[in-house]
């Protein structure tokens, strides 16, 4: 298998070596437990909650297809972060503590490969969603014609192939997967910005109109802007929350190619790594918080599960 060469200290080390160091992590045993033991209730918790959101979106009819269709695929990513990237980044911090130096570099590329891959496609589906919003906005009456569900399950199936293949170009060729991580991300977050930034400057051109051509919007209209407004507003606190949790790490991710790995960098990289899962736990709670047709959902779901527990 080869592996990427990063340079650390002056000399050509691959990912396995950095990460599967004696020296590097001797120690931070105690960190290192404390990590995979708080990393093990976030696997739980991202699990158990993006599957409960799965289940609400498969009852909740009232979303457009395609939209519930681009939510479908952020939890699904979410919860695949819960059962696969992170009992594998545990099962990593595991071979550390226990020193298993055969297995360890296994597992670090594995990690990095599953890791990879569910990054770009959470980052890609977060710019659908945003595309999807603005396409809402300036399409109008059109929207549902142009926006169908077959073109999105297309869109979908492609933002779920391509991380996946430049994830496994890892394994013959980890520049194309580095580069790849390096266009993609920066692309997609200026996609993610400009189509918000056309949304809000939109709306407010609306507003504008309606104030000075001292008209008010009927009933319909005021109803049809109120849920445009509540789902870009949840569509925006999904992509800040992401940004907030992925950014640290990114920070991270560039001192150490750039400096090389030391034990205060490792530790910062294992909690910034911590971070970025946590965003598959708080995902969940945005969606109950900001869709108030998959909250209502999600409590009718726990209720039937409370009550079926209880009368067993």
């Amino acid at each position: 298998m080869a592996a990427a060469n990063f340079t650390g200290n002056g000399q050509q080390k691959t990912l396995e070596d950095l990460f599967c160091s004696p020296d590097l992590t001797a120690g931070l045993h105690g960190q290192l437990i404390f990590i995979l033991v708080f990393n093990s209730f976030l696997s739980v918790t991202a699990f158990l909650g993006n599957a409960l959101i799965l289940n609400a979106l498969y009852k909740e009819s009232s979303l457009h297809p395609p939209s519930k269709l681009l939510l479908r695929s952020l939890a699904t990513t979410d919860l695949c972060v819960g059962l696969i990237a992170e009992p594998l980044a545990i099962t990593y911090w595991m071979s550390v503590v226990n020193e298993h130096w055969n297995t360890c570099p296994h597992l670090t590329a594995a990690s990095f490969i599953i890791g990879y891959n569910l990054c770009g496609v959470s980052v890609g589906t977060m710019t659908a969603i945003s595309v999807d919003r603005l396409l809402a906005l300036l399409l109008g009456l059109r929207y549902r014609q142009v926006v169908t569900l077959n073109r999105t399950y297309v869109i979908v199936f492609t933002l779920w192939l391509l991380p996946a293949v430049f994830s496994a170009m890892y394994l013959w060729n980890p520049l194309t997967t580095l580069w790849y991580g390096i266009v993609n991300i920066p692309l997609c977050l200026i996609i993610s910005i400009s189509s918000y930034t056309k949304i809000f400057l939109s709306l407010r051109y609306h507003q504008n109109q309606i104030r000075d051509r001292v008209q008010q919007p009927n009933q319909t209209n005021q109803l049809n802007i109120a849920r445009y407004k509540m789902a870009v507003s949840s569509a925006i606190w999904l992509q800040l929350t992401l940004v907030a949790c992925y950014l640290p790490y990114s920070i991270v991710e560039a001192l150490r190619a750039k400096s090389g790995l030391s034990e205060s960098l490792y530790l910062a990289w294992i909690y910034t790594a911590t971070l970025v899962f946590l965003n598959s736990s708080l995902n969940p709670i945005l969606f109950c918080w900001k869709l108030n047709e998959v909250r209502k959902a999600a409590k009718d779901t726990i209720r039937q599960v409370l009550c079926l527990r209880f009368s067993s």
